[in-house]
């Protein structure tokens, strides 16, 4: 079962010492670190509601590469070559009979009615308090998303429906442990300050939370401590997920010498060009959070020695080399985007702490020490300033 990965760490090429991951040999870049499917995983609200098709268990796209090109540059006259091509394959497409959730396999309609499905299916009724809970979430959490209130509801029918719940639970409380650690904290102000809720908004959230799902056995999630500290779990630990056909059709064609390149080339520019103008560069993907137990090891630094990527078109985690990694060496993603590690020290340290609780101790970090305490913005001020005196 997925949640049997802690067991089996030892066997991968890296290791876990406390909170950072190890190489145990060599990577050149572009290497596979790891892969890792997530423990659970959930399409955002906002995504969904805008037409966004995802399997509802593994986020792999259900559009064909031309029916999603079509729809975000809003052209039904675009014609795509090389459908061949496309990744997407409908024959293969399912659905729940009870509530019509769409999924991309059978395999993966079994494996969400095994592991969660069958707690949550709504049977198609749509005043069932899940689908308001959904709905009120929607009016608080606004795009960009960072999580989904569902993500929680399936944490804990996945416990609710686990043939070996003390597994389980052992490798969710490992996401809410160390976390945290060295601060008294309450979990109503860590979902406060990790999704920007404000208190009474958790308050209303979780008592719908509680109408909606059901929970035998997890009775202390149902309380406002617990449900609180859910939202803190993913708030933390959540890690975005980003599924794209035409990504998927792109790489294709691309990595094909045969086909004429530069023709194509122009084609693809073409396309993003029009996505741009029409949804803006930011909402190509399906796009959703998840948990994954390895990957929460992986430290941040400014100076990021590996990236995560979503190269197999589902939900599934490829961890890989930017640039060759020793043997012996710390294994580090970028936590923030890669144009904010241009920022100032300050301004990197702040977004860490007010968005990961982290305090950033890596080689560029210590490097740029004695720089001034000022943001990135103040700095922008101050040379506009200057000049205007000048």
């Amino acid at each position: 079962m997925v949640y049997g990965w802690h067991r089996k760490i030892k066997g991968l090429r890296i290791v876990i010492e406390g909170r950072g991951v190890v190489a145990t040999r060599d990577f050149k870049t572009d290497d596979t670190i790891f892969e890792e499917e997530p423990l659970v995983c959930c399409q955002f609200s906002w995504n969904a509601a805008y037409g966004y098709l995802a399997c509802d268990h593994c986020m792999r796209p259900l559009e064909t590469t031309e029916e999603n090109v079509r729809r975000l540059t809003m052209c039904r006259e675009i014609v795509l070559p090389f459908t061949e091509l496309c990744p997407t394959n409908k024959t293969a497409h399912s659905f729940c009979p009870s509530c019509h959730v769409q999924y991309c396999s059978e395999k993966c309609k079994a494996t969400a009615w095994e592991q969660y499905h069958r707690t949550l299916c709504q049977n198609m009724d749509y005043c069932h308090p899940l689908h308001e809970l959904n709905e009120e979430w929607k009016k608080i959490h606004y795009p960009p998303e960072t999580t989904t209130i569902m993500l929680l509801a399936r944490i804990v029918a996945l416990v609710e429906q686990a043939a070996d719940k003390e597994a389980i639970l052992n490798c969710l409380k490992e996401f809410s442990h160390s976390k945290f650690d060295g601060e008294e904290t309450d979990m109503t102000s860590v979902a406060n300050r990790l999704l920007g809720l404000y208190q009474e908004q958790i308050q209303h959230l979780h008592t719908l939370f509680v109408q909606a799902v059901p929970a035998k056995t997890m009775q202390q999630w149902l309380t406002l401590e617990g449900f609180s500290s859910l939202l803190a779990i993913v708030g933390a630990n959540g890690q975005g997920v980003g599924t794209s056909v035409f990504s998927q059709w792109v790489d294709t064609v691309t990595s094909k010498p045969e086909l004429d390149q530069a023709h194509l080339d122009e084609f693809i520019k073409n396309i993003y060009d029009k996505m741009e103008e029409c949804v803006g560069l930011a909402f190509l993907n399906n796009e959703g959070s998840g948990l994954y137990y390895r990957q929460r090891f992986v430290n941040h630094s400014c100076e990021p020695n590996a990236v995560i990527t979503f190269p197999l078109g589902n939900s599934t985690l490829r961890l890989k080399a930017l640039k060759d990694i020793a043997a012996g060496e710390e294994i580090c993603t970028s936590y923030i985007e890669v144009c904010e590690l241009e920022r100032s020290r300050h301004s990197r340290q702040k977004m860490l702490r007010e968005n990961y609780f982290y305090i950033c101790h890596c080689k560029k970090c210590l490097s740029q020490a004695g720089d001034p305490d000022v943001t990135s913005e103040e700095e922008e001020c101050s040379d506009e300033e200057e000049e205007d005196a000048a």
